[in-house]
């Protein structure tokens, strides 16, 4: 899948690893790594749906229309489908089958 970043500064912290072990601490940096690579490796969203660790899903309320992977308990990866229009399924939802590109929004605890 194609990713893209909705900072330079995030971009930054994502394609450095000596800046997600200083930012974020080595566990985070790893866990990161691995889910940055995993989806660039997907083809389509739907394939994130079958990596349970990775624990993608779709966020709700004033983050609705982004999605998010587990990093370190309690932060998470978020990101977005970056096509316009949404690929939609029937019955309005996302169709995950349809998303290939993603930009990466932020790194957070947003609990």
């Amino acid at each position: 899948m194609e990713t893209g970043f909705a900072t330079k500064k995030l971009a930054k912290l994502c394609n450095s690893q000596k800046e997600m072990r200083t930012k974020l601490g080595p566990r985070c940096a790893e866990r990161l790594e691995q889910r940055l690579v995993e989806l660039k490796a997907a083809m389509t969203l739907e394939d994130m749906r079958h990596l349970r660790a990775a624990r993608c899903h779709e966020l709700t309320a004033d983050r609705k229309g982004q999605l998010a992977v587990d990093l370190v308990h309690p932060r998470r990866l978020i990101f977005e489908p970056d096509h316009d229009p949404l690929p939609a399924k029937s019955d309005g939802g996302l169709d995950w089958s349809q998303v290939t590109k993603v930009v990466i929004v932020e790194i957070v605890d947003y609990h």
